[in-house]
């Protein structure tokens, strides 16, 4: 198959690509900048925000999977909100369009969405069914909702896109681990290595992860399931709270101690990182409703085993299996 991925050019794409490589398609990455070559990847130019010659690699694809939008792992300031929003509406917009005009549509778009659409919660997980979307929570920092609404837009540019002949997917995506430089991963075992891997703020609010390897394997599910559209989480069965999240993370890595941290403290560290607390401190309890309903089955369905796995490829540089 011939795969589009707008955005691909970034931590997550570098990923998803070298895998769909190794299951022996071809890949065309859409990249605003200059990116580092990946065996057998070929990169197109466009700006992601409107049409040009790039528009000609989606006629005729069987698949785009649409990364594009400004990285979250920033400063949660009005001009980054900003940044954010405008670069998933219009990648989503012109990547619609381009499909819409196409001669021969691809049979299916994937729009990466994210888990932070549900609401900051911990007594019942969320699922596409039951869960609660986010935005009008009362014991959370205003600005909180501003990603929501971000998500929220960005899954309904999707949702209107006049694209009858392709069937659209929007992966509510949870924090994806992998031993990729660059991901969450690193940084959270930067931090457990030199000792700050304690709780933060108690470490009750919940963490929703899926290891790299379940993401490649439930996007190819998905790309073969006609009957699947619509939001689709992407998150492992069991998401557990932080403070137990890194005391496997520590004890896969080897390391005993882990500092806590609380939440002014972690307000620090977020302004050193350039980074915003919302990433550690809201609650993401997330599961996989509608992909266990299709008979998708997860390799590392539990948390410590597969901490153990990134932790050993982290250390080798291991890279993903072309896994299926």
């Amino acid at each position: 198959m011939k795969i589009v991925i707008p955005g691909g050019a970034g931590h997550l794409g570098r990923v998803l690509g070298r895998a769909l490589i190794g299951q022996g398609h071809e890949v065309v990455v859409l990249t605003r900048r200059e990116a580092r070559p990946e065996p057998g990847v070929r990169h197109v130019h466009w700006d992601g925000r409107g049409p040009g010659p790039w528009t000609a690699e989606i006629d005729g694809s069987d698949v785009v999977l649409n990364l594009a939008g400004r990285s979250v792992n920033c400063r949660y300031t009005p001009a980054n909100l900003r940044e954010m929003l405008n670069s998933r509406i219009d990648s989503a917009r012109v990547v619609g369009g381009a499909i819409a005009r196409a001669a021969r549509p691809p049979k299916v778009w994937l729009q990466m969405s994210t888990a932070t659409i549900y609401a900051h919660r911990s007594d019942a997980p969320n699922d596409e069914a039951t869960g609660i979307l986010g935005g009008d929570e009362r014991d959370v920092p205003a600005y909180w909702s501003s990603s929501v609404d971000i998500a929220k837009a960005w899954e309904r540019e999707q949702r209107l896109a006049a694209t009858p002949d392709t069937r659209k997917v929007a992966l509510r995506a949870a924090m994806v681990m992998s031993p990729e430089p660059g991901g969450a991963l690193a940084m959270l075992l930067r931090l457990t290595r030199l000792g700050l891997g304690g709780p933060v703020a108690g470490g009750g609010q919940y963490m929703s992860w899926i290891h790299e390897e379940d993401l490649i394997r439930a996007i190819g599910f998905l790309i073969e399931r006609d009957e699947l559209s619509g939001p689709v989480n992407l998150a492992a069965p069991r998401p557990l709270p932080y403070a137990g999240f890194l005391q496997a993370l520590r004890r896969a890595a080897g390391v005993r101690v882990g500092l806590p941290a609380t939440r002014w403290m972690a307000e620090i560290g977020a302004f050193v990182l350039r980074s915003d607390t919302e990433l550690l401190l809201k609650s993401r309890r997330v599961i996989l409703g509608r992909l266990c309903e299709a008979g998708f089955r997860f390799r590392y369905p539990e948390w410590p085993a597969a901490a153990e796995d990134l932790v050993r490829r982290s250390r080798s540089r291991e890279p993903v299996k072309a896994v299926r």
